[in-house]
């Protein structure tokens, strides 16, 4: 565990969530004035180093202890990439936790502009075109650390062509503190 205590209690904070839908006793969180103001966060769960499932917020619109709980519960039994977390998974499933900075728009001149000026391991991204949108969290540059590799796989997840490019298309990005179970 971390010994920062926001990131403490946010980890103990989405594995009760987690540990709830099993009949598990939670364990104390310690409150910070931190878990009760609003925030936007991302619970990761990880077995073995490979994703187990991925849930969260781009905006803060609740209390951040909730938005936790409510992504780490989501992403154990309801991203729809995976079967919902079983009880006899939850030992060998890792929590990270990340709390992401709001995200400010991010306007380029073109996808050659964008690729340029996005820094490697520090951008979060979301890309909006219409009514598709996608994110990765920074810590996806560490599977995708070139940035037209990057971008390319984001906009495959919003549902369009790797080398697809529009002068609508909307980028905002956004950083991250992160916590991760050892």
């Amino acid at each position: 565990m971390p010994t920062d205590p926001l990131g403490s209690a946010l980890l103990v904070s989405a594995r009760n969530a987690i540990g709830a839908k099993f009949g598990r006793p939670p364990q104390p969180v310690t409150p910070l004035p931190e878990l009760t103001a609003p925030g936007a966060s991302f619970v990761t769960l990880t077995q073995n180093g490979q994703l187990r499932g991925c849930i969260g917020s781009l905006e803060a619109q609740r209390p951040l202890a909730s938005d936790v709980a409510e992504n780490a519960f989501a992403a154990a039994f309801r991203d729809r990439r995976f079967p919902p977390l079983s009880e006899q998974e939850l030992p060998r499933t890792r929590v990270e936790v990340s709390l992401l900075t709001p995200a400010e728009p991010f306007p380029v001149r073109s996808e050659e502009d964008a690729l340029a000026r996005l820094r490697p391991g520090v951008d979060g991204l979301i890309l909006s075109y219409g009514r598709r949108r996608a994110t990765f969290l920074p810590q996806v540059w560490e599977s995708l650390p070139e940035p037209r590799q990057f971008m390319a796989q984001l906009k495959l997840k919003a549902g369009l062509a790797a080398d697809f490019w529009d002068p609508e298309i909307r980028l905002a990005r956004y950083g991250v503190r992160k916590w991760k179970e050892t």
